[in-house]
């Protein structure tokens, strides 16, 4: 029996069976590869990427929808990086989506993490010029932490620069001497407790002596109350007086002026007509005085005068 091994055919033979394990693994990547349609996103960062890697996965909620395919500075503003995504066809990507940068665990590996948006806000797809959606992206948690922190030192630097001017030499001098002003001013008080004890309690005297006034002026004042509110009653009454001669003194001129304006121009024309009839009698006595029969006869005929003839 040939107990030879040919190690040229089992050297073959290995060879071709890893060629054929590393085929079919090939076929079987690009096989699954192929059942996916990935659509490519963009978006713009002003932050730093350290940590975030090409093929780095891009999670919708914390689900992997597809990778980074590439990153570089924006090319119009240097001061931004531009981040190209690959997306799996269908994931519910809208207007109002946000991206953010996140790291896993502990590791410090960075991955973009995408916000599921409004439900009615409309799907974010290429534009009929094709050009690739851009994602609006939101600082992430680091980023806003060393902004607020870079405000909260700037405040601080500021609140000590402050009060280093506050406590400089002339201030603190100033400090030292209106200390010792007060210092003075406490051994001061102090020496006069007694005073002060003195007069808080002649305060405290003149404080009860006055309420008891005012418990004694008030009979006094509800006095005085009733007497104004008589006051206020005369003068209702007086008021209420005045209005009715006020109506009165209209009515007296209103007789007035009727009086003037009817009755003095016939009293006038009566005493005219009285002063007539007054002369005639005064004539007609005359004249029955000189000739009693002109009573019966009538009044005798006038003589002519010289040189007039007698009238038949």
């Amino acid at each position: 029996m040939d107990d030879k091994v040919n190690y040229a055919a089992v050297g073959a033979f290995v060879l071709l069976l890893g060629a054929a394990l590393v085929a079919g693994v090939l076929w079987l990547a690009v096989g699954l590869g192929g059942r996916q349609t990935l659509d490519p996103y963009q978006a713009v960062i002003q932050e730093s990427v350290a940590g975030l890697n090409v093929d780095a996965p891009v999670k919708y909620l914390g689900v992997d929808v597809g990778k980074v395919s590439h990153i570089e500075i924006d090319p119009l503003n240097s001061r931004q990086v531009r981040l190209h995504f690959l997306i799996q066809r269908g994931t519910p990507i809208k207007r109002d989506s946000l991206a953010v940068l996140k790291t896993q665990g502990l590791t410090g590996i960075a991955y973009i993490e995408l916000s599921g948006g409004s439900a009615g806000s409309p799907p974010l797809v290429a534009g009929a010029d094709g050009q690739t959606p851009l994602i609006p992206f939101k600082l992430s948690l680091s980023a806003r932490l060393e902004n607020v922190l870079t405000n909260v030192l700037a405040n601080v630097d500021r609140v000590s620069n402050n009060l280093n001017t506050v406590f400089g030499a002339d201030n603190q001098a100033a400090l030292k001497s209106t200390l010792a002003d007060v210092a003075t001013l406490a051994h001061a008080l102090a020496g006069q407790q007694a005073t002060i004890r003195a007069g808080l309690a002649d305060a405290a005297r003149t404080a009860r002596l006055a309420a008891e006034a005012a418990k004694q002026l008030e009979p006094t004042l509800e006095r005085i109350a009733s007497a104004s509110q008589a006051v206020e009653s005369m003068a209702g009454v007086a008021q209420s007086a005045s209005g009715r001669a006020a109506l009165a003194a209209d009515a007296a001129a209103s007789g007035v002026q009727q009086i003037a304006g009817e009755t003095l121009p016939e009293l006038a024309r009566l005493l005219a007509e009285t002063a007539e009839l007054t002369a005639s009698l005064r004539q007609l006595s005359q004249q029955t005085t000189a000739s009693p029969s002109s009573l019966l006869l009538g009044s005798p005929a006038t003589p002519p005068g010289p040189g007039e003839s007698a009238r038949p």
